[in-house]
């Protein structure tokens, strides 16, 4: 989605991401941008499909692009050594409607994508031909994969998350993860530390420990807007993740957070006993007015508006910014408690995309307004503070 390439002046150390950016556009185009030695970026490639796309994987050692599109299908194509030409391979008939996501795995030559036709597929690059198909209840909006085991993580429009098995010609569902309020809109697998990290339209990230066995899960609160997408760095436990608005956030996961609670129910308050404006019977009992349940986010317990009057950031708990605690909690959180464990920063742009490379610390956002930026993560990526954005 990009019809202009954004760098950095030459005074901010500009970079670019790999050798060459591969972008797809709503406006049915492929380009492969190169930097010159003039330091601006051009597109060496630039080709027309006959769909709009809608996702892309790119395999760096064989250069192989994917590209997905709005009718379903999946095109092929290899780039040329010095990036100066794209010959087509083949088509994939890998949906009925839009692909969502795309994940190439070299070693079993299989093509996995997820699509707006509610389902997975993979399919063989060899032959060209399906291999299997998994359907879900909502379109599938979000993809990972573990090549080791050939687990899939599907992340769909409904707020869920399905881990499957895949095998050649079938697959068999492990489990689902239910936790956001909203779709899933990204996921991140890192395979090392068997976590997985999914973003919502409900503005949250939530760390779920796969490898720890135990359903420990992090919550993780600090943008305004719906999580475009996350990337979790393993060397520095970072991780980087994109709001819709142009929020950009560094957490730190290398320190030990505390898991939210789960929300309590009640009839009446479990402060004052006061009762809710459900409870007839106390109601009736003693004479008074029900009140309007809310929780509080640190214990998790049901209280009325008179018990939680207080408002507080909790960052050991991921509550970045300030969210309804009860009053005792209140006093009982001290002032080193809020210290934040992230950095926020603004992109200035809508990001609708985001892609790392993680081993130069080169960070890629593209926007609705249909620029790519590139972005200079190293001050942030295991650093001091960014010099390369503009706080919030």
């Amino acid at each position: 989605m990009a019809a202009e390439i954004h760098s950095r002046p030459q005074s901010s150390r500009p970079v670019c991401y790999l050798k060459h950016l591969n972008s797809v556009s709503v406006m049915k185009t492929i380009r492969v941008w190169l930097k010159r030695d003039s330091g601006q970026y051009w597109p060496s490639i630039y080709h027309t499909m006959s769909s709009p796309c809608s996702a892309m994987a790119y395999h760096h050692d064989s250069r192989r692009i994917f590209v997905g599109q709005d009718n379903g299908a999946i095109m092929e194509f290899h780039v040329s050594e010095d990036f100066n030409k794209m010959n087509f391979v083949k088509t994939y008939p890998a949906h009925q409607n839009r692909v969502s996501a795309i994940v190439f795995c070299l070693t079993s030559e299989w093509v996995i994508s997820t699509g707006h036709d509610k389902c997975i597929s993979w399919m063989c690059t060899r032959s060209g031909s399906m291999l299997g198909r998994h359907y879900f209840a909502s379109w599938a909006s979000c993809l990972q994969y573990d090549y080791e085991t050939q687990h899939a993580f599907v992340g769909d429009y409904s707020g869920q998350i399905t881990l499957l098995k895949l095998e050649q010609n079938t697959c068999s569902v492990i489990t689902t993860l239910k936790g956001h309020e909203g779709s899933i809109t990204s996921l991140w697998w890192d395979p090392v530390q068997r976590l997985l990290f999914s973003g919502a339209s409900d503005h949250s990230i939530i760390m779920w420990d796969i490898g720890g066995r135990k359903g420990r899960t992090l919550l993780l609160q600090g943008h305004h807007d719906k999580v475009q997408a996350i990337c979790y760095i393993q060397l520095t436990r970072q991780l980087v993740s994109c709001s819709a608005d142009g929020g950009i956030a560094v957490w730190n996961m290398d320190i030990s957070r505390e898991e939210a609670p789960q929300w309590l129910e009640s009839d009446s308050c479990q402060k004052c006993e006061q009762p809710f404006f459900w409870n007839i019977k106390q109601m009736w009992d003693t004479k008074t007015l029900g009140l309007r349940q809310h929780h509080c986010r640190k214990c998790g317990q049901a209280v009325c508006g008179k018990c939680s009057t207080k408002r507080s950031s909790y960052p050991i708990m991921g509550f970045e910014f300030q969210v309804r605690v009860c009053d005792s909690c209140f006093e009982s959180i001290k002032d080193e408690d809020r210290t934040s464990l992230a950095t926020f920063h603004e992109g200035k742009h809508n990001i609708s995309h985001m892609s790392m490379d993680i081993s130069r610390g080169l960070m890629v956002t593209c926007g609705s307004d249909r620029i790519v930026k590139i972005w200079d993560m190293t001050p942030v990526v295991g650093c001091s503070l960014a010099t390369g954005f503009s706080s919030r």
